[in-house]
């Protein structure tokens, strides 16, 4: 368990893409839990505005909103996981080089994974995005001839 200077260095460029990766993926959970919390805010209005009156838009627009949170959820998940494997991919790759064991496929395998889900996170926000412009287009009003 002799590590070289020289070694040390090697690994830490071996860690850098995924490290580029990992500063992606927070970017990506910044814009995810800021449309999360204008989701829940806007949410939070209707409940109280129902809280003194019945209205079906209102109820409507809940909905929609619950649907909205479910993916951004779906996706903050996806990619709170993708994070996690990249980190545990940095760890790996320091460790197989410290201890001699090869873990090249579990490296591997694992960035894969963590690139799934990254595609899975950017699937849920783009279907939340439809959702929310479709509802846009839904509600936009007609000007009046005059």
């Amino acid at each position: 368990m002799n590590i070289q200077t020289g070694d040390i260095g090697h690994i830490i460029q071996l860690a850098i893409a995924p490290v580029f990766l990992l500063s992606g993926v927070c970017t990506n959970l910044i814009v995810l839990t800021n449309r999360l919390a204008r989701i829940i805010d806007r949410s939070r209005v209707l409940e109280d505005r129902l809280d003194v009156a019945y209205s079906d838009p209102y109820l409507n627009e809940l909905d929609l909103l619950y649907r909205r949170s479910h993916l951004i959820n779906m996706s903050i998940g996806l990619s709170t996981a993708c994070g996690l494997m990249v980190c545990l991919i940095i760890a790996l790759l320091f460790l197989g080089d410290i201890t001699n064991i090869a873990l090249d496929k579990y490296i591997a395998s694992m960035f894969v994974v963590a690139v799934f889900c990254l595609v899975g996170s950017f699937v849920a926000l783009m279907r939340e995005i439809f959702v929310a412009s479709a509802w846009m287009r839904s509600q936009r009003h007609v000007r009046r001839k005059r």
